[in-house]
């Protein structure tokens, strides 16, 4: 019977090492390196750990190559379609979908803890008019670790379940009211008689007092299609394994850190173009190309070596298929177009490149695929959402997975502080 191990040899020396092969329940195998520093005195380098497993993980799955995501072993486009977010928040956090009971029981806990003490919303008065809600979101939650400075330490899964349910409660709020004070509006607070992401858009868009906008036939009202599009956009969102900030937020777990200030560093990890805020790129260059007659003239600028200019939104570091998240929501996108009567000039530019980049052997053969940033930037500003709420909304959907990962690494016996090593180069 072979041997579940994997031999090196330095042909230096001619010394071999050998070490364990771990094998998961799906996806490749990992060799099990960890005392090869110690046995060899030599580093292993990947810049980036493209080839380096960081954790066992029971929580989300990808494959790459087939265009396979799974939430707890459950595969994204039933959770999408056929579950609300909240449900999904249970699964990741609980490991099971909840029952009717257990959901109702979340729901209303979640609108109840929504709220922000009072002196957190003041945090937001000492603040420029003019900042980002990404800054002012990191500021709010890594304050929030002071008011709940309790959750340092967290003994039994009660204390766990609270911490995490109040984080994710109160994100749609933090967002809400940094987006309305860098707009220079009155905040509005949650309303407990909507569901969680009806309330994140009534907070966004109510007047004071309560009251939607007023047209000449009366009241506007959340349409329920915008509700379940948004709501599929933050389940979407929710989880997707050991991405740069969920890398992040697990290393300042790895120092003993309240999970708040973690949640906020990867809050300020998911702000960077190359992460969350690639939607807001993707509507950027729809704007530039301004017409869709234009779009062959970008599109063969884009397949010249010589031309720096990429289109965003195609390609993806893990997919080498097509994302089934963005197959999710280019069905989304159509329908929204149907229900909502939706018919721009950047939605026909959009549909015009997806055109080309599906039939062109160009991208086919380099497997330049739309990604989720390419449908998730369109589909918001269908929605009327502003594009400066584009990574917030990201940072509300993904909340639950990153409180789901720091808690898997805190009860991990095997966990260590995160402390990579170098090739120095210097003098």
């Amino acid at each position: 019977m072979a041997k579940k191990t994997m031999t090196l040899i330095d042909n230096r020396t001619g010394k071999e090492y050998e070490y364990p092969i771990l094998e998961g329940t799906r996806g490749p195998a990992a060799v099990d390196m960890r005392s090869f520093y110690k046995e060899s005195g030599i580093f292993s380098y990947d810049p980036g750990f493209t080839s380096t497993a960081s954790c066992r993980s029971q929580i989300t799955f990808i494959n790459g190559e087939k265009g396979e995501l799974r939430y707890r072993g459950i595969p994204i486009e039933e959770l999408a379609t056929g579950h609300s977010y909240l449900e999904v928040c249970h699964l990741l956090l609980e490991g099971e979908l909840p029952t009717e009971d257990e959901l109702t029981a979340f729901d209303l806990e979640l609108r109840h803890r929504s709220f922000l003490p009072e002196g957190l919303v003041k945090l937001f008065e000492m603040m420029p008019d003019s900042a980002h809600p990404m800054s002012a979101l990191s500021a709010g939650v890594t304050a929030l670790s002071s008011f709940y400075y309790e959750h340092l330490k967290l003994e039994s899964d009660a204390d766990y379940r609270e911490m995490a349910h109040r984080i994710i409660a109160k994100m749609p709020t933090l967002a809400a009211f940094a987006y309305r004070h860098s707009i220079g509006a009155t905040y509005i607070y949650p309303d407990i008689d909507r569901s969680f992401t009806e309330n994140f858009l009534y907070m966004l868009r109510a007047y004071p007092g309560g009251k939607m906008h007023r047209d000449p036939d009366g009241h506007r009202k959340i349409k329920p299609i915008e509700v379940a599009a948004l709501d599929t956009i933050f389940t979407l969102h929710a989880d997707h394994e050991q991405n740069a900030s969920t890398t992040v937020v697990r290393s300042v777990a790895s120092t003993g850190a309240h999970p708040y200030v973690a949640i906020s560093s990867g809050i300020a990890a998911l702000w960077g173009r190359a992460h969350g805020g690639a939607n807001e790129s993707v509507i950027e260059q729809l704007k530039m190309i301004g017409n869709v007659e234009n779009v062959d003239k970008f599109i063969a600028r884009a397949k010249d070596p010589n031309d720096p200019f990429r289109l965003m939104g195609f390609g993806h570091r893990v997919y080498k298929n097509f994302d089934p998240r963005a197959r999710i929501l280019k069905t989304l996108q159509d329908q929204l177009r149907e229900e909502l009567d939706l018919d721009s000039e950047l939605m026909r530019i959009a549909q015009r490149i997806e055109e080309i980049a599906l039939n062109d052997e160009y991208f086919i053969q380099r497997k330049l695929y739309p990604n989720i940033d390419f449908y998730s930037g369109i589909i918001l500003t269908a929605l009327g959402l502003p594009r400066s709420m584009f990574t917030p909304i990201f940072v509300i959907g993904r909340t639950v997975g990153w409180i789901a990962q720091w808690i898997e690494f805190r009860k991990d016996p095997e966990a260590k502080i995160a402390r990579p090593r170098q090739l120095y180069v210097g003098k």
